[in-house]
């Protein structure tokens, strides 16, 4: 293709979809070339139907042509991601849940899967392990086995060492599994206490003990999540859940470049 030659072309959805990653994609379009006008037709988190245009280019044909692989991945994958999340969060709504992501995300990719799932109308949890603790069931079991005979490491016991490990004010969630997991870690009074595989049932009991303590933990459901049974959780009266499938198991939406 004559470098020189100018053209037009479209990018364009070919199914419905929560539109993500046009910035991205123009930006990856001024890396191979800048004199390439670039303009969007909609906005980062507008859905949109099958066929919609969703930006304009003009310029040198061939710097369309080497950027389009580039930008299209990027609106693929992350409207994918978007599209995904929206559709959990409208399942969710009626009942006050926030839908949360996690930290199941693609390596380099996890600033940009997050704000997929933000456009999306989910909200984010901890970034990494950095900005809050997490005791997972590992963790647990790595105590256990190092303390001495003859003593039980109780959930309320771990939360208070990682109050006191921690900077003030550090959010501290405790993963539980059972409804006795449950009892021990409320003692502890982290921030956070996430029912992790729980059955609808065991969750509402649960939320009923959290309702008659004075001990008042975000209630967060996590494990097995899906669109058939997201509703029988959310209507428990727990506050969030994480859904590791919004960014570990993405399908990518259809988009394509024409040339006009």
């Amino acid at each position: 293709v004559d470098k020189f030659l100018s053209s037009r072309a479209t990018i364009v959805a070919r199914e419905d979809c929560v539109v993500c990653g046009l910035k991205l994609a123009e930006w990856a379009m001024s890396q191979v070339d800048y004199s390439v006008r670039f303009k969007p037709n909609c906005n980062d988190g507008d859905f949109v139907g099958k066929e919609k245009e969703l930006a304009f280019l003009e310029g040198h044909v061939s710097s369309i042509l080497r950027a389009e692989r580039t930008m299209l991945n990027f609106i693929e994958f992350l409207s994918g991601v978007a599209t995904k999340t929206k559709a959990f969060v409208d399942k969710a709504k009626p009942y006050g849940v926030k839908i949360m992501d996690t930290r199941k995300t693609y390596p380099l990719l996890r600033y940009l899967e997050k704000y997929a799932v933000s456009v999306g109308g989910g909200a984010n949890h901890r970034m990494g392990l950095y900005d809050q603790v997490l005791i997972k069931d590992n963790h647990i079991k790595c105590h256990k086995g190092a303390m001495s005979q003859g003593h039980r490491l109780s959930l309320k016991d771990l939360v208070e060492t990682a109050r006191k490990k921690n900077i003030k004010g550090t959010v501290i969630e405790v993963e539980v599994a059972g409804i006795a997991e449950f009892q021990d870690a409320l003692q502890g009074k982290p921030d956070i206490i996430m029912l992790d595989n729980m059955t609808p049932e065991n969750v509402k009991a649960c939320v009923e003990i959290r309702r008659i303590s004075k001990t008042k933990p975000v209630l967060e459901v996590s494990g097995g999540i899906n669109m058939e049974n997201i509703e029988q959780y959310a209507k428990t009266g727990i506050d969030m859940i994480s859904i590791g499938a919004l960014t570990h198991s993405v399908k990518s939406i259809d988009v394509s470049l024409e040339i006009v």
